[in-house]
């Protein structure tokens, strides 16, 4: 219940900026966390438990609970109380997804075939179907029992299309905590979206193609999709706020309505609140002496970004953009915007934009990149907003950021180096890539950011 609370203070604290309607939008999306089909009716003598969910996995593993239908926890037939093995020993956490008939005792005669092999039912969610009933299982269970013989022993009860995946202790986190938790962080930044999507969603492929970027692929993409969105096995395709197409693809697992009716909420949510960034601003003091404030920029900032370019020399565009820049606005309201990932600023005290870093959503891996004034250069303003930027990352779950420069770039790449992270190279062709590896370890002990903060506004 914290873990509520809290979101809900978030959310208060964001004042009146946040309209009342966008209560309808929370209440969907907690009604299609909670909205429970009757048990009885397939599962008579299961007994009824709270609700759980599941925190959608790490980087190779699937997210999978829905929002409607059933989902139980606790102890049942022939299960042990969750958190530890019933007969001691190694044990291990996974994460089910198969369909039974539906039918009376169905799920009767997969549980017990379960217990029977000492697995126990941490938490179960049912997602009915037209074809049949998938039920979805977080399961601890033995550890030598491997993938191949989980989902034969289900096979033998009578599920079919069964899908299984390593989970962890983290799976274990409510199902309306952690939709309302998502929630509150869209509301408070508009770059959250397709974090959220992904978290709510599992491991998938989130694209935004935005109306305006090409007439004759953009906009009719927009108007191929309904107002309501489309589901199709694999792919779910959502209006974006901004009038484009959010598309999210899973081609290991298909989603179901419920995961459908969840990521259709959590758009519509975003889009009632219309743009935001939070508001938070670091006031830096550089080694020089002088002081300089960070903060987040959208697409509000386009012209003071746009001034900042035609401030800076061909080389410096060249080294950031390989190649000259003609067409600064139409990079720049991309770079900007909070869909492709988010923008860092930074700005002298009479609000002059002297630099910008940007962090970039693209398809499962993140891109890094700076551009710094020629004469706000070697100050050390790179190195602030590239450890603000892989932090960002590192609290997303990115396990690398890469950064694609010029070899001739050493700015960069002393950036780079300086974040004291495992690195990798790559050169073709005068290209260089440097990749950061966020592991566990490294993200812990990242040295962020470099500067001396002296307040925060």
């Amino acid at each position: 219940m914290s873990d509520v609370t809290d979101a809900v203070a978030h959310l208060v604290e964001y004042g009146t900026a946040v309209p009342a309607l966008v209560l309808a939008s929370l209440a969907a999306l907690i009604a299609t966390a909670g909205f429970h089909t009757r048990w009885s009716r397939r599962h008579g003598q299961a007994p009824p438990a709270d609700d759980t969910g599941a925190r959608p996995p790490t980087t190779g593993r699937t997210a999978g609970t829905g929002a409607t239908g059933r989902e139980t926890t606790g102890r049942e037939p022939g299960g042990a109380e969750p958190g530890a093995p019933e007969h001691g020993g190694e044990s291990a956490l996974w994460r089910m997804r198969t369909t039974v008939r539906d039918a009376p005792g169905s799920l009767a005669v997969l549980c017990a075939a379960l217990a029977d092999r000492r697995i126990d039912i941490l938490s179960l969610q049912t997602h009915p179907l037209a074809e049949g009933t998938v039920d979805e299982f977080l399961l601890r269970a033995p550890g030598e029992l491997s993938a191949s013989e989980l989902a034969d022993l289900v096979t033998a009860a009578g599920g079919v299309r069964t899908w299984t995946e390593r989970a962890d202790a983290h799976d274990l986190v409510d199902a309306p905590t952690r939709v309302l938790a998502l929630a509150a962080r869209t509301a408070l930044d508009a770059a959250e979206l397709p974090l959220a999507l992904r978290q709510l969603l599992g491991r998938c492929t989130i694209r935004s193609l935005p109306a305006t970027a090409d007439a004759r692929t953009g906009a009719r993409a927009a108007q191929e999709v309904p107002p309501e969105g489309t589901l199709e096995d694999t792919v779910l395709r959502l209006r974006a706020p901004e009038g484009g197409v959010i598309s999210v693809e899973r081609p290991h697992l298909p989603f179901t309505p419920a995961e459908f009716a969840r990521a259709r909420a959590l758009v519509e949510l975003d889009a009632r609140l219309g743009p935001r960034v939070p508001h938070i601003r670091d006031v830096l003091t550089l080694p020089e002496g002088s002081d300089i404030t960070v903060r987040r920029a959208d697409t509000r900032d386009v012209p003071a970004a746009k001034a900042m370019h035609e401030r800076c020399s061909a080389r410096t565009l060249g080294l950031r953009y390989h190649g000259p820049v003609k067409d600064a606005d139409r990079y720049l309201n991309h770079l900007l915007s909070p869909r492709f990932g988010r923008t860092l600023a930074a700005q002298t005290a009479s609000g002059r934009i002297v630099a910008l870093g940007h962090l970039l959503w693209d398809g499962d891996e993140t891109e890094v990149a700076l551009l710094v004034e020629d004469g706000w250069q070697r100050r050390g303003i790179g190195g602030e907003l590239l450890g603000r930027l892989v932090a960002m990352a590192a609290e997303t779950g990115c396990e690398s950021v890469y950064a694609v420069t010029q070899a001739s770039n050493t700015g960069m790449v002393a950036a780079m180096r300086g974040l004291g992270l495992p690195l990798d190279y790559q050169i073709e062709e005068g290209t260089l890539v440097v990749t950061a590896r966020l592991d566990p370890a490294a993200r812990s002990a990242a040295p962020l950011p470099h500067g001396e903060r002296i307040g925060r506004e």
